[in-house]
């Protein structure tokens, strides 16, 4: 019989924090002293269809108290569709008190699609700073500019979905600041004027299209980088002296080729030479079998050889011109 009541005891303890989750009468009636009209039953239904109740109907009491139209209808489909119910409603209010018109299905469009909606609302009314990195440019001179801008930017609540980010606002004063840089004619110009910079890069138009609308743009630092113009030009003159030493060898290699052709020429020539003094005492042969020649005529051949032997070698040249001493060839022999 103890058993028994015990376990009746449990089931009922059980029973009844069940039902307690089920209805949330403690919300019920906090809804109701609040002023805000929604059905126990509707709780229920709330908690069947797995949305918390709490956040519901704490939302609901936030935006009621601060003026706001809505319904749980709306805050459970937001919800059920994964958006977060609290942010938005605190959204809506800070955009209420601040005047800025931004519509329910607005805020939970921009919270759906990924965007802090609340973060949006308070830069819309305290404008946000944004550092750029380090922006290095060449002037016209080919001096290296090193610039560094801070960008005030506000959002712009109606192109927060489907608009572009901080990143396409960076890239485009970037951007900005290189043409502008570039387009200076020295590099003394842009460090005495460096507003230019802003006020070119601001007439550009760069917040088109993006979730942000651009304030104002300040340099906030310009340093003096590398002379990039005068390393180019070394470069360029270490590449033409390459390429006049690639052609000078070429030349060269020209030239020592020529040279060993016309070598082997005038050896082919000294060979025909030779070959043809080896055909002579075979000639002279010739002559005397058939008569064509005579002993004395012979003779009268060698004596004038002879003398012209000696006269080169009392003249120090030989028949090549280089200078050598030939011995005498004998007496000179008479007819």
């Amino acid at each position: 019989m103890d058993a028994s009541l015990i376990f009746i005891v449990i089931a009922g303890i059980v029973l009844f924090f069940v039902f307690l989750y089920f209805v949330p009468v403690n919300l019920w009636i906090t809804a109701i002293f609040s002023g805000v009209k929604v059905g126990l039953f509707e709780l229920v239904f709330m908690r069947i269809r797995k949305v918390p109740p709490r956040i519901i109907v704490e939302s609901m009491i936030t935006a009621t108290k601060a003026g706001l139209e809505v319904t749980t209808n709306e805050l459970e489909t937001h919800y059920l569709a994964g958006g977060n119910v609290p942010t938005v409603i605190k959204a809506l209010i800070s955009a209420d008190k601040a005047n800025i018109t931004l519509g329910f299905k607005q805020a939970t469009a921009i919270d759906l699609a990924g965007r802090d909606v609340f973060e949006a609302v308070q830069i819309s009314v305290n404008p946000k700073v944004i550092t750029t990195p380090k922006v290095a440019a060449v002037a016209a001179d080919g001096i290296q500019l090193i610039a560094i801008a801070r960008v005030t930017v506000r959002a712009n609540i109606q192109q927060l979905v489907g608009g572009a980010g901080e990143d396409t606002i960076l890239a485009r004063v970037g951007e900005g600041i290189v043409t502008s840089i570039g387009s200076a004619a020295s590099h003394k110009n842009v460090l005495e004027n460096p507003d230019k910079i802003s006020k070119l890069v601001l007439q550009r138009g760069l917040d088109a299209g993006t979730a942000f609308e651009i304030l104002s743009i300040d340099i906030a630092d310009v340093d003096v980088g590398a002379n990039i113009g005068a390393k180019l030009q070394t470069d360029q003159a270490s590449a033409d002296l390459k390429v006049a030493e690639a052609k000078a060898e070429e030349r060269r290699a020209m030239a020592v080729a020529e040279e060993q052709e016309m070598k082997a020429k005038a050896q082919e020539a000294r060979a025909k030479v030779i070959e043809a003094e080896a055909q002579v005492p075979q000639a002279i042969a010739e002559s005397f079998r058939n008569g064509n020649l005579g002993i004395m005529d012979y003779y009268r051949m060698k004596n004038i050889q002879a003398d012209t032997d000696m006269r080169e070698s009392i003249s120090g040249t030989d028949k090549g011109g280089s200078s050598r001493k030939k011995p005498d060839s004998g007496k000179k022999k008479d007819d």
